[in-house]
């Protein structure tokens, strides 16, 4: 097995749910409450057997550390006066925008390769980082109809664009210094709303880079909004006191009216699925006002979140991301939807598989169809030898599960430090 770079985290934690943040089981770690950030970090009880959340900066080179942590100080520093400090109380006020009036399922397109004509949808999500030049920070376009040429969509069609992607783009759209001016492009687009990059709440690191990435997602939301459209907070959070903390924060400022969450890593994985589903229900409830909640992946939770708030929008990104893999969303007797295999032709546009995905998609999750029960070949494991002793098999059966359990895909300077771990 490969040894990590010695400015990254050398302890390995085979069971991840071992880090999980659990009050109701696990006591506070002992050096949590002497800890200078212990009331906006609420300690850390975990069933990992460590003193305190320093203990998981395990780099053997730490003065190369790349996380938010104390032990690089000159790299802590900066980190914190990049954000103006962990607080959320400091980040600035902005007017409220509204909310735009959005379906129950918004339809996610990556791109057009592989298609010809025009996807006749009203409503479409794409991505931010595909509407920017994440090398140069200029836009892609600068029209409607070339925004409709770029993604074969209407020109007139109500655009979402999602902040969600893997750490790369995200961290580059922090580094961009020309935000503002970006931001002004995409509201001269008339783009309806957009959702915050989820920089990443991880479990395996210091809690100062979980509050550290919070505060950033806070900074970037109040940005998306004071350019003058409607913007949805990410709300990432590792504990119940994250939650807590989000929850206040929402209450006190009533322009934060769209939530958003991404269900379809982390977030949907297993249990924990259903811990932050509660933990949104609860956050929804202690507001006391209606709020808008935009998701991607987590379908299969929509009804239960619709039940705390105003509206739920799902981000739905399986119908795209099936087709490019010519697979034919399928309704079965029994009111599953499954996925059978859908060859064409080689050179053959999949326009219509992706037209008949959509449609067959968005009746599902109207009707509340639960995707077909996943093979029995992945409750089976395979005894295979590594080091760590785990089923090899049965961890890559798992991982390709739990994404379409998600319903999700793959995404294929300022004064400011950038991020290698957020």
């Amino acid at each position: 097995m490969n040894e990590r770079p010695p400015n990254e985290p050398s302890r390995r934690f085979p069971q991840p749910q071992r880090l999980w943040d659990y009050p109701t089981r696990h006591a506070p770690s002992l050096g949590c409450p002497t800890c200078l950030e212990f009331s906006r970090c609420g300690g850390v009880h975990t069933d990992a057997g460590v003193l305190d959340c320093r203990d998981l900066c395990s780099c053997r080179d730490k003065s190369r550390c790349d996380m938010v942590c104390r032990f690089n100080p000159r790299v802590f520093v900066a980190r914190m006066r990049e954000v103006g400090g962990l607080s959320f109380e400091t980040a600035p006020r902005v007017p409220v925008c509204g909310v735009p009036d959005l379906p129950r399922v918004v339809p996610f397109v990556d791109h057009r390769y592989g298609r010809a004509s025009t996807l006749n949808e009203p409503v479409v999500a794409l991505s931010l980082y595909e509407v920017v030049n994440m090398a140069t920070g200029a836009l892609h376009v600068t029209s409607r109809q070339a925004l409709g040429d770029r993604f074969l969509i209407p020109p007139n069609a109500t655009v979402v664009l999602s902040g969600v992607d893997k750490d790369g783009p995200i961290e580059r759209w922090w580094e961009l210094p020309n935000r503002q001016e970006i931001l002004a492009g995409l509201a001269r687009l008339g783009v309806a709303v957009v959702t915050t990059p989820n920089y990443s709440v991880l479990t395996d690191v210091p809690r100062t880079d979980n509050l550290h990435a919070m505060k950033r997602i806070l900074l970037a939301w109040t940005e998306m909004a004071a350019a003058g459209f409607p913007a949805a907070l990410h709300i990432n959070a590792r504990t119940d006191h994250d939650y807590r903390r989000w929850g206040e924060l929402v209450a006190k400022r009533p322009e934060i009216e769209i939530l958003a969450f991404e269900f379809a890593t982390g977030g949907g994985r297993g249990e924990r699925i259903d811990w932050h589903v509660e933990q949104l229900c609860n956050l929804a409830d202690r507001v006391g006002r209606p709020l808008t909640l935009m998701i991607r992946g987590g379908g299969r939770k929509a009804a239960l979140l619709r039940r705390h708030f105003a509206h739920v929008t799902l981000i739905e990104t399986e119908a795209f991301a099936r087709a490019i893999r010519r697979r034919r969303a399928v309704l079965t007797e029994s009111g599953r939807l499954r996925w059978a295999s859908s060859p064409t032709l080689k050179g053959a546009p999949i326009d219509d598989l992706v037209a008949h995905n959509v449609k067959v998609v968005r009746l599902a999750h109207e009707r509340g169809v639960e995707p077909a029960p996943r093979s029995r070949l992945a409750a089976t494991p395979r005894r295979a030898s590594n080091r760590n002793d785990q089923p090899v098999q049965l961890s890559l059966l798992g991982d390709l599960v739990l994404a379409a359990e998600a319903g999700s895909v793959a995404p294929e300077p300022q004064h400011v430090i950038a991020a290698a771990k957020a």
